[in-house]
């Protein structure tokens, strides 16, 4: 199999760094949210939506940035047939 350029993950400061701004970018939109309901005279449907946004935007903004990294999937001619994976329990490193 030939891999170009394209096929490659991002780098790790990279996914951070994109992780962060999304974050970033749900906690400002939350925190607006949040001034709005309180200062703003709109109609209580409207102040409820926006007391919404302000409760579950956090959630959705942690979930986003721990999502797994997104890019080219592993070559699956990397993993050979005998080879079997450590189980969970005996993941640990021992002292």
């Amino acid at each position: 199999m030939v891999h170009q350029v394209t096929d490659a993950r991002p780098s790790l400061s990279e996914d951070i760094g994109r992780r962060e701004r999304n974050y970033l970018i749900k906690m400002g939109i939350r925190l607006l949210c949040l001034v709005l309901a309180f200062t703003v005279p709109a109609p209580m449907p409207v102040k409820i939506l926006l007391f919404a946004g302000a409760v579950f935007l956090p959630y959705v903004a942690v979930i986003g940035a721990n999502a797994p990294r997104r890019g080219a999937p592993a070559d699956p001619g990397m993993t050979g047939n005998g080879q079997n994976e450590i189980p969970l329990h005996r993941r640990e490193i021992g002292s």
